[in-house]
């Protein structure tokens, strides 16, 4: 309780500083829309202070595109603004962690999925070259037996033609 008394009473003081100094706030609105408002702005020489409590905002924009009278906000407004914002940064960061966690588990399952598949192609690798080799030993074979096949049919040749010629004589 002590801590909070305290920490009010400073800010009062801090504040009470700030509205003993004067100063003229720039116009926020454009010329044109400011010709369109009902009530003009005050000159500068006769801006009044503003009261303890509530601070002077700008003229703003409703969502009609329109410019809105200048409301003062209470520091009630100005807290429960802050709150407000804290809580969607909260939010900000409560969904960022979401995404994180979701990212990092999708990454594991694509790191799962991709040393499955180094696997798998690692053993059709080894099943090519598997599948090569046998090719190549079975063209070595239809080569030698092609080769003792025609050997075979050139005695028998050979020996038909030297039979032959013997039977001349």
């Amino acid at each position: 309780m002590r801590v909070v008394v305290s920490s009010l009473l400073g800010l009062s003081l801090l504040c009470s500083t700030a509205w003993a100094v004067e100063t003229v706030p720039a116009p926020a609105v454009a010329p044109a829309a400011q010709a369109t408002t009902a009530t003009p702005p005050p000159p500068p020489h006769t801006i009044p202070a503003n009261k303890p409590g509530t601070l002077a905002v700008s003229a703003t924009i409703n969502p009609n595109g329109q410019p809105q009278e200048a409301k003062p906000l209470t520091i009630e407004q100005l807290a429960k603004n802050k709150a407000l914002q804290d809580a969607k940064v909260k939010a900000m960061v409560k969904d960022q962690s979401v995404r994180l966690q979701q990212l990092e588990k999708a990454n594991l399952e694509a790191l799962a999925q991709n040393q499955e598949l180094q696997l798998k192609n690692d053993s059709l690798g080894v099943q090519v070259q598997v599948l090569q080799s046998e090719r190549s030993a079975q063209m070595f074979l239809y080569g030698g037996t092609t080769l003792g096949v025609g050997v075979i049919l050139g005695f028998l040749l050979a020996s038909y033609v030297y039979t032959k010629r013997r039977r001349q004589w």
